[in-house]
Order: structure tokens, then C-alpha cells, then sequence
């Protein structure tokens, strides 16, 4: 009995020896993390109220304001474990090693992290406009550090890991897009009336812009027509969707104007044939 009572004060005068010794160590680290979130959060907004004055992108900003939190948090832990007297090189070597470790398994997340800040500095293309990379294409809505989203005409989304995208071959239409409508009219029609007709119809579409201007012109001669081809353009909104309208008014007025719209002919000769009989 008298030896577990004497553990047992011996166990307690341990603990307030140290509680003693490094009670006001703690309590003074404890102030300093405190005093870090503070200053790390402070300085974080001051830091994204500079870069939004300069108007920086969204995702680099982000980025460039979480970094700064994060040093100023390191800063002021490094602060806290040396109030401690923690020994900080072997900590630091420990730190390396694992970092090492976890670049190699997350070597996929950091390229896209590279390719992200590759395209947000280089801008090959922004949000809104219209693009086609990589198989697919579509209204770029978002741009992150990790991948680009993508609006499909069809309203799906794609979602493109930013890896993918640099070095590939990317059609960037920006946010208009020019249309092609092509219709064929007899040799004898009148041409001028035919284009003027054409002019007319695609000029009183409301969704076509006036600049630049839509070509109107004869394209090639076909075999039992001549083809004619409008290029009007129109917002990456209204592509696609103004092609049937224009062809309905274009058949319409042609046949109003008195142009014809042949069927496809074709001249069967048959030669050497046997006579009869």
C-alpha cells in the first residue's frame, strides 16, 4: 500500500514539475498559433484585395492568396515548436522525405496542376467562349486549377483534366461563330435577284450580326445547279439553331422571286446496246 501510495506521488509531483516547466511554453505557443490564424487571415485578404484590383484570374488568385495563409501559418508554427524547444532539422528532414513520397503518388494531380497554370498564364482561351479540343467542343465555363469545364450545345457538361488540353491542337471560335448555308439554283435563274433574295432573307434574321458582314457569293457549279452559300455569323448561342429558319425562308422567297430550286438530274446513255429484232 505505502508503495503505490508513494508511485502515485511521485507520478503527481512529475506532473507538476512539468507543468510547471512547460505549462507556460504551451500557453505561450497556444497565443502564437492563435496570433498566426489572425495574421494569416489578415494578410490573406489584404493580399486577394490587391490582386483583384489588378484584376487578376480567379483561379491564379485563389491559389496566390492560399499560398500566402499557408506560409504565414508555417511561419508562426515554426515559432510555437522552437518556444517549445522542439529540434526542427530532423522535422524538416522527415517533412522532405514525405513530401517526396507524396509527390511521386499524386504526380498525376500535380501535372494538371502545372497544365492549369500553364493556360490560366498563357489564356489560350477564356470563359464564354467556344472551343474545340481534344474530340470534344463546347462553351467554356469554367477554369480551374485541375480541369476545364466545357458547356456541350446538347447542355451536357465536360469535364476536361487540364493535362490533356496543353500540347493538343485547340480550335478556339471565341463567342461567334460563322454558319455555312449552301442552296443550289437552276443554270437559266437569275443570279443577281437569287443573291439579292439570299442577302435579304439572312440580313433580316434578327441573330445575325452586322460585323462582321455575311459573304454571300457563288460557290461552285454543280451538275444540274449552281450552288450559292451565305456565311452569316452569329453568337456560339445561335449556331446551329438559325440554320433551319434560313433555309425555310430561303426556299420561300427564292420561289416568290420566280428562281428555281432544281432536283437533282442525271443523262443515262446507254452505248454499243444491241438492236432488237
Amino acid at each position: 500500500m505505502d508503495k503505490e501510495i508513494k508511485t502515485l506521488s511521485h507520478a503527481e509531483a512529475t506532473m507538476q514539475e512539468m507543468a510547471i516547466r512547460f505549462g507556460p511554453k504551451a500557453l505561450v505557443a497556444v497565443l502564437i498559433l492563435v496570433a498566426g490564424y489572425m495574421v494569416a487571415r489578415w494578410v490573406a485578404g489584404a493580399s486577394n484585395r490587391g490582386l483583384e484590383r489588378i484584376q487578376m484570374e480567379p483561379p491564379v488568385r485563389i491559389l496566390l492568396v492560399r499560398v500566402v495563409r499557408i506560409v504565414v501559418l508555417l511561419l508562426f508554427m515554426i515559432l510555437a515548436l522552437q518556444n517549445l524547444g522542439v529540434e526542427l532539422l530532423p522535422l524538416i528532414a522527415g517533412l522532405g522525405v514525405a513530401g517526396a513520397g507524396i509527390a511521386l503518388a499524386t504526380q498525376g494531380v500535380l501535372s494538371n496542376v502545372v497544365a492549369g497554370l500553364t493556360i490560366i498564364f498563357t489564356k489560350p482561351y477564356r470563359v464564354g467562349e467556344s472551343i474545340s479540343i481534344v474530340g470534344v467542343d463546347g462553351t467554356v465555363e469554367a477554369i480551374s486549377l485541375f480541369s476545364t469545364v466545357l458547356r456541350h450545345a446538347d447542355r451536357s457538361v465536360v469535364v476536361i483534366p487540364n493535362r490533356k488540353i496543353v500540347g493538343e491542337i485547340l480550335h478556339n471560335y471565341g463567342k461567334i461563330r460563322q454558319t455555312e448555308l449552301s442552296v443550289g439554283v437552276a443554270y437559266g435563274a437569275d443570279l443577281q435577284r437569287a443573291l439579292q433574295a439570299i442577302e435579304s432573307i439572312v440580313r433580316a434574321d434578327a441573330r445575325v450580326l452586322a460585323e462582321p458582314q455575311p459573304l454571300i457569293q457563288v460557290s461552285s457549279l454543280g451538275s444540274s445547279s449552281i450552288k450559292l452559300t451565305a456565311k452569316p455569323w452569329v453568337a456560339v448561342a445561335d449556331y446551329g439553331a438559325i440554320e433551319s429558319a434560313i433555309y425555310i425562308r430561303m426556299i420561300e422567297e427564292l420561289g416568290r422571286v420566280g428562281v428555281e430550286i432544281p432536283l437533282p438530274q442525271a443523262q443515262i446513255r446507254l452505248i454499243g446496246s444491241a438492236p432488237s429484232g
